[in-house]
C-alpha cells in the first residue's frame, strides 16, 4: 500500500483540514494516509513538518496550500528521500497579495519566490479551477483540476424553523455568507461588504443581512452598520463550529458568493459554493471563475474589474425580484444535482488518486 503524507498549511479546524480528512475518509483503503498540520509560528511549523516526513518516510508528500513551512519541508524531505511531491493550491498568491495590499515589497518578492518555486518544483500541480488550469499551461506548467468540495451526506436542505426563530428572521428574506473577512486597506473592502451595501439599497424591504465568520473585516462592516442606519438588519454571527455549519446556512435565504473580476477572481472556485449548493441555497454568484460554470444564468450577476461598486446594486435589483417572485427560490433545489455530481468528495477523491497513480506510475515506467 503506498504511503502518503498530507501536508496541511492549516489548523485541523481549517478549510484544508477538513478537505485532508475528506480525502482520507475516502482513499484510505487504498493509501496508507497520514495527516500532518501547520502548528506554531513558520519556522516551528517547518520544522515540525521535516520531523514528521522523516518519521513516516511517505512515497507521496501532498501539500495542500503554497506556503513556506509545508513547501519547503516537503521539498527537504524529497531531496533526502526521493519521494513524489504534488502540491495543490487554489489561488495565485502572488496576484492575490498584491491586490489586497496587505503585504510590503519584502513580502510580495518573496510570495512569488515561493509560488514560481512551488511550481518548479513540484512533480505535480493540482488545481482548484479550470482557469488556474489554463493560466498555468499557458506558462508552460501542466495541472490537474480537482475543485473545492463538499460531503454531500453533512451538507444537506434541513429545516431552519427554529434557528429562523431564535434569531428572529422570520417574515424576512435572508441573504448572506458565510467566510473569514479580511479587511483591505488599500481596496477599502473587505468579504461581506456587498451585503451591508446591498441592505442599505433597500431601506423598506423585508431583507435581512447574515454574516458567518470572523476576521479584520468585521468591525469594519459594523461600523458601515452604524453609518447607515441597518444595525437591527444585518445579523453577525462569528465563528460558526464546522459540524453546525449546515444548520445555519439552511438559515440563509439566498448565499453570495462574489469574486473580483481579475486573474485572483477568475481562478477561484470559492470553497463556500459547494456548501451552498449542497444544502439547497438560491445563489446569486458574480459571474467570474467556477461558478459560471455550474450555476444557471438566474443565479449569475455581472462583476466588472476588482472593485465594482455599482455591484450592490446589480444584487439589490436580483433580491427585489425575488421579493416580487418568492417561487424563484424553489429553483435552489436542483442545486443540490449540481453539488453531488461536480463537488462531491466521493467524485473529487478518484480524481485525486488518479493523480497520485499517475505520478507513481510515470516513475515506475521511467525505472524499466
Amino acid at each position: 500500500m503506498t504511503s502518503v503524507v498530507f501536508i496541511v498549511n492549516g489548523d485541523p479546524e481549517s478549510a484544508m483540514g477538513h478537505r485532508a480528512r475528506s480525502f482520507e475518509g475516502h482513499l484510505r483503503q487504498r493509501y496508507d494516509i497520514r495527516l500532518a498540520y501547520r502548528e506554531g509560528n513558520k519556522l516551528v511549523a517547518l520544522l515540525r513538518f521535516v520531523r514528521f516526513l522523516q518519521q513516516v518516510k511517505p512515497r507521496v508528500t501532498y501539500v495542500f496550500d503554497m506556503s513556506y513551512s509545508g513547501v519547503l519541508a516537503a521539498w527537504l524531505h524529497r531531496i533526502f528521500h526521493r519521494n513524489f511531491l504534488i502540491i495543490e493550491t487554489g489561488d495565485v498568491i502572488y496576484e492575490l497579495m498584491r491586490s489586497t495590499g496587505n503585504r510590503g515589497r519584502l513580502g510580495l518578492f518573496l510570495t512569488r519566490w515561493l509560488e514560481n518555486f512551488s511550481l518548479r518544483v513540484a512533480d505535480r500541480i493540482v488545481v482548484r479551477g479550470h482557469y488556474h488550469k489554463e493560466w498555468l499551461e499557458q506558462r508552460g506548467f501542466s495541472a490537474d483540476v480537482i475543485q473545492d468540495g463538499v460531503d454531500t451526506a453533512e451538507f444537506t436542505p434541513l429545516n431552519s424553523d427554529q434557528l429562523r426563530h431564535e434569531h428572529k428572521l422570520n417574515g424576512t428574506l435572508t441573504v448572506g455568507l458565510v467566510g473569514s473577512s479580511v479587511w483591505s486597506e488599500r481596496l477599502g473592502m473587505c468579504y461581506g461588504w456587498e451585503v451591508i451595501e446591498m441592505l442599505r439599497l433597500l431601506p423598506d424591504a423585508p431583507v435581512k443581512g447574515v454574516m458567518i465568520g470572523d476576521g479584520s473585516g468585521i468591525p469594519h462592516l459594523k461600523a458601515r452598520c452604524r453609518e447607515y442606519g441597518i444595525e437591527d438588519r444585518a445579523l453577525f454571527l462569528g465563528r460558526v463550529p464546522y459540524q453546525q455549519l449546515p444548520r445555519y446556512l439552511n438559515m440563509i435565504d439566498v448565499c453570495l458568493s462574489t469574486q473580483t473580476n481579475d486573474l485572483v477572481g477568475q481562478v477561484r472556485t470559492s470553497g463556500k459554493l459547494p456548501l451552498y449548493l449542497a444544502t439547497g441555497r438560491y445563489v446569486l454568484a458574480s459571474k467570474v471563475g467556477e461558478a459560471a460554470a455550474v450555476l444557471d444564468a438566474e443565479m449569475l450577476v455581472p462583476y466588472e474589474g476588482v472593485q465594482d461598486w455599482d455591484y450592490p446594486r446589480k444584487l439589490a435589483e436580483r433580491v427585489q425580484d425575488i421579493l416580487d417572485n418568492r417561487q424563484r427560490l424553489e429553483s435552489a433545489a436542483a442545486n443540490v444535482a449540481v453539488a453531488k455530481e461536480v463537488f462531491e468528495y466521493s467524485r473529487l477523491a478518484e480524481r485525486l488518486s488518479n493523480v497520485i497513480e499517475r505520478v507513481v506510475g510515470e516513475k515506475r515506467k521511467s525505472d524499466e
